[in-house]
């Protein structure tokens, strides 16, 4: 039987390792107990027990990457949705050079004052 923090400290590769063992060794004790050849019929849960085991940590693995991975495409996302709301507040303020409301514009008051 293996504890939980010795297998949470194999790599995946070798947990995939004892995984197939451990699946080959219940199917191996699960012939034995059809036959009538099982000596220890304890082994039968220790063994299930430990597939579990080894299952879980593999799902918590998996479940971890797919979290970062998600938390870094939406930290990409928020990056460029604040740049691209810089590039619109800039440009109504004028500061792309000629975009916006401001660009274009003179404020002439003698030339409004002289319509005719």
């Amino acid at each position: 039987m293996t504890k939980a923090a010795e297998l949470r400290e194999l790599h995946d590769e070798e947990l995939e390792n004892r995984l197939a063992e451990a699946s080959q060794e219940l199917f191996n004790l699960r012939f034995q107990h059809v036959t009538g050849q099982l000596d220890n019929y304890a082994r039968l849960g220790q063994v299930r027990r430990d597939l579990a085991r080894i299952k879980t940590l593999l799902r918590e693995r998996e479940i971890e990457a797919a979290e970062a991975e998600e938390s870094a495409e939406q930290a990409e996302v928020e990056e460029q949705t604040r740049a691209r709301r810089a590039r619109v507040q800039a440009s109504r303020r004028g500061v792309v050079a000629g975009v916006g409301s401001e660009a274009g514009r003179t404020d002439r008051p003698d030339e409004e004052s002289n319509d005719g």
